[in-house]
Order: C-alpha cells, then sequence, then structure tokens
C-alpha cells in the first residue's frame, strides 16, 4: 500500500471511530437525561409539594417575562372580581328596572342586574319593596359605589361608615363600604332599623338621611318616595309616570320585619346617610 493509501486508509478509521464515540456518547446521554425524567417524575408523583413548588417558580417566571414584555400582569380571572352579569338572564321585571336605571342614570346595565337581583332577593327576606332600595340607592349616589358626601357617607346607600363599622364587620372590615352588594347590604339593614324605629316609610327615611330631629328633609324621602313610585310602575310594565305630589300611595307603605333590630338614638349630627346637596 503506497504512502497515500495509507493516509487515507487512517483518515476513515479516525472518522469511523469519531462517529461511533459520537454515538456512544449520545446514546448514553439520552439514556440519562431519560433516567434524569424518569427520576423527576417519581420525585414529583410521590412530593406533591415539590411539585406544587416548581409550579409557582415556573408561572413567576412567566408571569415576570410577560410583565417585561407587555408591561403590565394578565389576569385571566378578572372578570370574576367584577360585579356584573348579563341583564338578559333576569326576570322580566327585573331586566326591565335594570334597563330602565342604566338609561336614566347612564350606567352599564351589566352591574345594575347585579344589584338589581341583590336588591330583589335581600328586599324579599327583609320584607322590604326592592323597588324602594334601588330608589334610595338612586336618590343617594347615582348608582355610583365609590361615592362620598361631605360627611363623609359612603358607596351606593351613602351609609356613615364610622358610624356602622360594625355592620361591615362581616364583610371583612370598613373598606367593604366600596364594595357595591356590601354596601347594599349594609344600607338594607340599616334603613330596615330606621323605618323600624320610626314606625312608617316616610318617617324611617327621613331618620335615614339624618333629618329625624329637624324641621324639614330638604325634599329627601318626597324624592326616594317619587323615584319608588316609578320604578313600581317600570316593574309592573307600565310607562313611569309623574307621581301624586304630597301623598304617599298605600301601595308605598312599606315597614321592616317586626323582629329588627331598632339602634340607641344617635345625635341629628351623626347622620345614618346623606345626599349630597340636601
Amino acid at each position: 500500500m503506497t504512502a497515500s493509501g495509507k493516509a487515507v486508509a487512517g483518515m476513515r478509521t479516525f472518522a469511523a471511530d469519531v462517529a461511533s464515540g459520537f454515538l456512544e456518547v449520545t446514546h448514553s446521554g439520552f439514556a440519562l437525561l431519560g433516567l434524569a425524567v424518569a427520576f423527576a417524575a417519581i420525585a414529583l408523583t410521590a412530593r406533591p409539594d415539590l411539585r406544587q413548588a416548581g409550579e409557582e417558580q415556573l408561572m413567576g417566571w412567566l408571569q415576570a417575562r410577560q410583565v417585561a414584555v407587555i408591561g403590565f400582569p394578565v389576569e385571566p380571572g378578572a372578570s370574576e372580581r367584577a360585579t356584573a352579569s348579563n341583564p338578559k338572564d333576569l326576570p322580566r321585571e327585573q331586566a326591565a328596572v335594570a334597563y330602565w336605571l342604566s338609561k336614566k342614570y347612564r350606567v352599564a346595565p351589566e352591574p345594575l342586574a347585579v344589584l338589581v337581583a341583590e336588591a330583589y332577593d335581600i328586599g324579599a327576606r327583609t320584607k322590604l319593596d326592592p323597588t324602594l332600595i334601588l330608589a334610595v340607592m338612586a336618590v343617594e349616589s347615582s348608582f355610583n359605589p365609590f361615592a362620598q358626601s361631605p360627611v363623609g357617607a359612603q358607596g351606593l346607600m351613602q351609609v356613615m361608615t364610622r358610624v356602622h363599622t360594625d355592620k361591615y364587620e362581616d364583610f371583612g372590615g370598613r373598606f367593604a363600604a366600596f364594595d357595591p352588594v356590601a354596601n347594599l347590604r349594609v344600607g338594607v339593614r340599616v334603613l330596615q332599623e330606621c323605618i323600624a324605629r320610626a314606625g312608617s316609610l316616610e318617617g324611617g327615611l327621613r331618620y335615614y338621611v339624618g333629618a329625624a330631629n329637624l324641621p324639614e328633609d330638604g325634599g329627601y324621602a318626597a324624592k326616594v318616595l317619587a323615584e319608588h313610585f316609578r320604578l313600581r310602575q317600570v316593574a309592573g310594565g307600565r310607562a313611569p309616570a309623574t307621581p301624586p305630589a304630597l301623598v304617599t300611595p298605600p301601595t308605598l307603605s312599606t315597614k321592616a320585619a317586626p323582629d329588627a333590630a331598632v339602634p340607641a338614638a344617635q345625635p341629628a349630627a351623626q347622620k345614618v346617610a346623606l345626599l349630597e346637596g340636601v
């Protein structure tokens, strides 16, 4: 064999050895990787806490990357926090009320659907007309859940949070005043107590606005009763008309349940709720 032939044969032998070694190393590497994956799967199955910790770290890394890319975290469950539902899913009477309030007060019908449904539900349990509850909300805050009066009445029903802090304890504390449903429930409880204390709807409204010991309430009770009258017409499928002046129709004489708790007397300065400008 010539020198050139020997060189070629040597190169072939070298190439064959390199290829064989590479295949062997690759095969061994894949085998080790497979063993590592199998071991990790067994470990994670046997130790759920490790799996959970790993998932949390991975999720945290992915969220951090997402924030870096788009500038803020994506929250797929954010809609679950929203106080909203489809008004078309409500009974016809409630849907009519929700759409009418939405148009009059320029509020989206979806959050109003939740409030209307809640008013009807809590009204049935407290023996208060749901349209009365909605009328109080309309006059007090125009359905702004973040409203606050100059004297500190807050939320949809304009409850004096500092006076009724104890009533928010079941909802997690005083900041629940800005949760629409929590504020509605606390406000209804206060309204129920006021009506029971006064013995009449109009008197209860005067207590509610903090004008029980004043010569007049600035027309507050009349405004609520007028809106109540219109809402009852809407709920009944009729076009709202102007209510009789200075007359409370018999159908509007709603009283709280007989066993409603009646709070101790409060000074007139400590208003239960206050409509701004009244």
